[in-house]
């Protein structure tokens, strides 16, 4: 960044945060309990990362553990080969083939759920490989899966990753035209989808989207395989198979008994791609590798998430995403626990879904998003009073910072206050886990990430690429690699360079030192060394040249009584040049009024400074989101602007924009 754009730094006004110490009890079986790691990481790099490598049985040793003389295309356990899917299942048949590999929990209620012991998913995930074998599939095939949650996505994944296959799954939420590109991006000639799924009851039409999908898809496409979900309840879609796509289970059926060997994989051989968003609105084909990321993953679940292998552990996530990727499957199923799939929501048939689940299956992990915590503190205490919670030893959150109001409502009302939270940063760029405490040795922190994780150099730094005192805000940035990182952007590494490097490094050097990784988020360090993430970059009001992270003033606001959820977003001001604009949901019990409007600028005002103050507090019963769940700020802007409104037709509730429009007239 410019020396010019220094006086406009990011600034952190956050107050100072409580701590909270792990419980005894949690820390006396904590797989990681002994705060030297930190140390004897640090003094032993890379060679640290061999930790991670031992999780995982390997068909041929590897040579280097890291290969950094080409930055910043680094290479990990460079000579090794594996299998990714024998790693996941073949080596715990003998001691784990008769306990639960998957737990799956589906719609309707009254629907039977399902349990693939490991002896199960490796009998299934075998004759699936065999059949993919058959239509063609084979090594460096990539093979798109667009599917909900079902077991046969994790099967899917396995298989192709026994074969030798990336796989690219694409969000069942999507529309066509996002398969469609996603398909022509990878080169993929194969798709795996289903024929629907459940929402809150009522079964949805998915084949009738993947059909448009393909018919939008400019390369060829050899042969898809459709999973029959809904059964006699698909409400009349009938689509009928078209003449080059297959039914699975007839796939299954024909392949019964089938037996595939594991293919062994170069360590830095393409395990998958995950399509993300871009800053130039074309998605970017984010390349995962075999070994590194999965031992990144499997290290991290053991470490952060304590995951042991008599475990029933439950990550709440969607495997479209790459939290499910890394914390449904592979890095839960590598350690060989028993992991956990829901296809339904948190709200139905009741409020108190999750927790009846929780209940039931006894989870010992629960692996959430904020905005889930922010909803189920919004619905009140109520629904997790009704259920036995007790079996709870790890409460985690992904995907986004978590104010410290939400982080203590979900310690006491969910945790009873005796389950650790790890608070976690990371992205689909980085594999896994980045950011957090390690739980059974470090003290907490509400709203605070927490330290890098052993062996993770990552460091907030200023506009110049220098390192912020503590009570500073600036810039997250990692300075060394790490073995979950991904490779490249597929088929463009210069872009890979532009978006993710350029910002701090000497693109010119080809020293390793000299390359900095940007994931172009903001944070705060305090003096502790433990980072507050405040958000994307892009995140930032500009408020009289005060940048200001929109976290910051939404956690302000959610500390106020009777506020649920908040977003704010920068709108034009002709004096400040931009200024906040909030729109905010109530919690059950409370009025949106003039009342409640003032309490909250008062609450910004103490917490930040005048310089915050919204110009404009709009009261809303939703906020525009996607169907994963994430805030659409854009169309906050553009209601703030009074501009045209953009495309609606990824939200899940895109009637709500016209009712906060008509709130703002008002």
């Amino acid at each position: 960044m410019a020396d010019d754009d220094a006086e406009t730094e990011l600034e952190a006004r956050l107050a100072e945060q409580d701590a909270f110490e792990p419980p005894e009890s949690f820390v006396e079986q904590a797989n990681v309990s002994d705060p030297a790691i930190y140390d004897d990481f640090e003094d032993d790099w890379p060679a640290c990362w061999e930790t991670a490598a031992d999780l995982l049985s390997w068909d041929t040793d590897y040579d280097t553990v890291l290969d950094d003389s080409n930055p910043p295309f680094y290479e990990w356990f460079t000579g090794g080969e594996l299998n990714v899917s024998a790693n996941c299942i073949d080596r715990h048949l003998e001691e784990r083939g008769d306990e639960a590999a998957i737990e799956w929990v589906g719609e309707p209620v009254e629907e039977a759920n399902r349990t693939y012991t490991y002896e199960e998913l490796h009998r299934e995930v075998n004759e699936f490989a065999a059949a993919l074998r058959e239509l063609g599939v084979g090594e460096d095939d990539i093979v798109t899966l667009y599917m909900p949650m079902v077991p046969e996505l994790p099967i899917a994944m396995l298989a192709c990753a026994r074969l030798g296959a990336p796989h690219s799954v694409v969000f069942a939420g999507f529309s066509a035209d996002a398969l469609a590109t996603r398909m022509d991006a990878a080169d993929s000639e194969y798709l795996v989808t289903a024929d629907g799924y459940y929402r809150r009851g009522d079964p949805l039409d998915h084949l009738g989207k993947a059909n448009e999908g393909l018919a939008g898809v400019e390369g060829d496409v050899s042969d898809v395989v459709v999973v029959d979900r809904l059964g006699e309840n698909d409400d009349g879609f009938g689509h009928g198979l078209a003449e080059d796509q297959h039914d699975y289970d007839d796939l299954i059926a024909d392949h019964e008994g089938a037996s595939v060997d594991p293919v062994a994989r170069d360590a830095e051989d393409m395990l998958f791609l995950m399509y993300t968003s871009g800053t130039t609105g074309k998605p970017k084909g984010v390349k995962h590798t075999t070994a590194g990321y999965l031992a990144w993953a499997a290290w991290t679940s053991e470490s952060v998430l304590d995951i042991k292998p008599e475990d029933t552990y439950f990550c709440s996530a969607d495997i479209g995403w790459i939290t499910g990727h890394s914390y449904i499957v592979y890095g839960p199923l590598a350690l060989g626990t028993t992991t956990m799939m829901y296809e339904g929501t948190p709200d139905h048939p009741e409020r108190d879904r999750l927790w009846e689940i929780v209940e039931e299956y006894e989870a010992d992990q629960l692996y959430t998003a904020p905005t889930a915590i922010r909803a189920f503190m919004k619905w009140g205490e109520q629904y997790p009073e009704r259920h036995d919670l007790s079996s709870l030893r790890l409460l985690g959150t992904v995907g986004e910072p978590i104010n410290p109001r939400a982080w203590k409502w979900y310690y006491t009302n969910i945790g009873n206050e005796e389950c650790p939270i790890v608070d976690t940063w990371w992205q689909t760029e980085t594999g896994g886990m980045m950011v957090t405490t390690l739980p059974g040795v470090k003290t907490m922190k509400p709203g605070s990430a927490g330290p890098p994780l052993p062996g993770v150099d990552a460091q907030v730094v200023d506009g110049n690429g220098e390192e912020v005192s503590p009570g500073q805000a600036g810039y997250l940035t990692v300075q060394k690699p790490w073995p979950g990182m991904l490779r490249t952007l597929y088929d463009n590494d210069e872009r890979f360079i532009d978006e993710y490097w350029a910002e701090y490094s000497d693109t010119d050097s080809e020293d390793p030192a000299d390359w900095v990784y940007f994931p172009e988020d903001g944070a705060k360090l305090d003096d502790d060394g433990y980072i507050t993430v405040l958000g994307r970059v892009d995140d930032v009001i500009n408020v009289s040249g005060h940048r200001l992270g929109t976290m910051e003033i939404e956690s302000a606001i959610v500390g106020t009584e009777g506020v649920a959820e908040a977003a704010v977003v920068g709108g034009n001001h002709e004096v400040k040049g931009e200024a906040v604009y909030a729109y905010v949901i109530v919690e059950d019990g409370y009025e949106g009024d003039d009342g409640m409007r003032e309490r909250i600028i008062t609450a910004v005002e103490d917490a930040i400074g005048p310089i915050a103050r919204p110009e404009s507090v709009v009261f809303t019963p939703e906020l525009p989101k996607t169907r994963s769940g994430k805030i659409m700020r854009r169309l906050l802007e553009d209601i703030a602007n009074g501009e045209e409104i953009g495309d609606t037709t990824t939200l899940r509730n895109p009637e709500i924009v016209a009712d906060i429009e008509d709130a703002v007239g008002k």
